[in-house]
């Protein structure tokens, strides 16, 4: 029964995909041929290349890209990509080969994108984040032939081996560029322009977990389903021939989705090198963007600007905020919503599991915080400790999700587990009494207080919601009587001086007496990755001093 079922879900998901790609504009099914010839040429180029490819044909001289040095058209990227690879494969670099990228937010991210699918490279997208240590151990670990690398990290690549090719995605410091090594520049301004050959297949891409406990891990995707798209679109209503502002890290789940799909419906992309809160305004007002893609902490930070600078800028054109990458309180959710307007769209997932639920603007009006519902092809169970289902309302499980995006397991031949055909996000979840769903925390993050559970992120949304707090983390430290207390991390409110004791109350006044944090520690910043994560293992655990 449970193999007939599946086959009816899988028939029944892919006819839904199909209307959800009609109906946005994704694919025209009066031309049957050319999604016939799309859906082929993915396969073998891969989706960032295809999209550019598509781009070109149809629309060439619209806007694909705008970063700082000025805007490129669909076919002044496809044709850049296109040097691109040409130039790497000339130096050596075969086919099959992983070559890595680490940049920012630019052009050259995206050529790299693009020019990788066509040369039959596997990328390896790279974390800013990276320390050099880590950077090397990650290099060595997918076995990356070339990189691709901003000026700025030049020193990250000390520890790799000298005859690496290696190509300048970004220059704009006053060293001299090494020699032996060229620019992206140089390649796009003399290089050959024209398609290479076709690649056997396509080979893929890696893209890194957020490694908030250890060494990220290696995702790879080289498997192509024409209907992934529909996870997005089928909640979150992208424009087509529109303009999008992407500040979310594009080396990243979130802001490489939904650059690809919005840049196959004709989409302009505004990208900007690092997160800066009034230029992030500045540029949604100049472009009249509809949507912007962020994580949390971005949109707190402008928030935090104040109505009268935000006030200073004409967002009438903007319908959509994207929001993913970490955890949304329900205090920002209404913050945002009461600035902005009802376009928030709060995305959950993981690099393992993709796009597994949505949240739309009504629904976080109704329940602020909620990841809200499954799109068309995600499915959601909850676990318990022993692997059986869960049902009912308002119970807490481990949530496992199974799409139409499935996870091929990570570069080290580890995998996630899988129930039932459905994989483990490593979340807590549970669905209210209108089936939606809530994050609960991480199922490694419970802290067990004098035989009590506890899950951080319950008790760092209520003191989220204090007027005096602007950012909070709540770990677990060793405790002689109760084995282990809470500890709150919390970063003041601008101008705002709070006072242990009245948050201590504000918790007690709300929650359990043991989800009480024994300790409130004052600290400038939290520890974040660029994806806007929570490190936790850099908070302090030790005695206070």
């Amino acid at each position: 029964m449970a193999s007939v079922r599946e086959a009816f879900e899988m028939v029944s998901d892919t006819f839904g995909a199909v209307r959800v790609l009609q109906k946005t504009g994704a694919i025209d099914l009066t031309r049957p041929g050319a999604f016939v010839h799309a859906v082929k040429r993915t396969k073998i180029i891969g989706p960032a290349s295809a999209v550019i490819v598509h781009g070109a044909e149809e629309y060439p001289d619209a806007p694909a890209l705008t970063d700082e040095r000025g805007t490129l058209t669909f076919a002044e990227v496809d044709r850049q990509s296109n040097a691109l690879a040409n130039a790497m494969l000339a130096s050596g670099v075969e086919p099959g080969s992983v070559i890595g990228v680490l940049a920012r937010d630019h052009r050259g991210l995206i050529l790299a994108l693009s020019a990788a699918g066509r040369a039959g490279y596997r990328l390896a997208m790279m974390n800013t984040g990276f320390g050099k240590t880590q950077f090397v151990e990650v290099a060595e670990r997918e076995n990356v032939r070339a990189m691709l690398y901003d000026e700025e990290f030049t020193d990250l690549l000390e520890g790799l081996p000298d005859d690496m090719p290696r190509i300048l995605t970004w220059v704009d410091g006053d060293r001299p560029v090494p020699e032996g090594v060229r620019t992206l520049d140089d390649l796009v301004a003399r290089g050959d322009t024209s398609m290479p050959p076709a690649p056997e297949s396509f080979g893929g891409f890696v893209i890194l977990t957020s490694g908030t406990t250890g060494l990220p891990k290696g995702a790879k995707r080289s498997l192509v389903s024409p209907f992934t798209s529909a996870l997005l679109l089928d909640r979150v209503p992208l424009p087509q021939r529109g303009t999008m502002v992407i500040v979310s890290p594009i080396f990243h789940s979130t802001g490489f989705a939904v650059w690809g799909v919005g840049t196959a419906l004709g989409n302009q992309t505004v990208l900007l090198r690092r997160f800066d809160a009034e230029k992030t305004l500045a540029a949604l007002a100049e472009h009249r963007a509809e949507v912007l893609v962020a994580v949390p902490t971005m949109l707190h930070r402008m928030l935090a600007l104040g109505p009268e600078v935000i006030k200073r800028y004409d967002l009438s054109a903007l319908k959509i905020i994207v929001v993913a990458g970490s955890a949304l309180s329900p205090t920002l959710s209404e913050a945002v919503q009461d600035t902005f307007g009802d376009v928030l769209y709060n995305m959950y997932g993981s690099t393992e599991v993709a796009i597994a639920t949505i949240a739309q603007p009504h629904e976080l009006r109704q329940a602020p915080g909620t990841v809200g519902r499954a799109p068309i092809t995600s499915r959601l169970a909850l676990f318990d400790e022993n692997n059986q289902r869960i049902d009912g309302t308002n119970v807490r499980g481990r949530l496992f999700v199974r799409n139409g995006a499935p996870f091929e397991g990570y570069t080290d031949g580890r995998t996630k587990q899988v129930i039932d055909g459905y994989m483990s996000t490593g979340d807590m979840a549970r669905f209210d009494e209108s089936g939606l769903m809530f994050i609960e925390g991480r199922d490694d993050d419970m802290i067990v207080s004098g035989g009590e559970n506890v899950f951080p992120l319950e008790v760092e949304n209520l003191l989220a919601e204090h007027p005096e707090v602007a950012d909070v983390a709540v770990v677990g430290v060793d405790d002689e009587e109760f084995g282990t207390r809470l500890r709150a991390f919390v970063v003041a409110a601008p101008d705002a001086d709070p006072d242990p004791d009245d948050l201590k109350l504000h918790v007690k006044a709300n929650l359990a007496r043991y989800k009480v944090p024994r300790d409130i520690v004052f600290i400038d910043e939290l520890p974040r990755n660029p994806t806007g994560k929570l490190v936790r293992r850099k908070l302090p655990t030790g005695p206070l001093a």
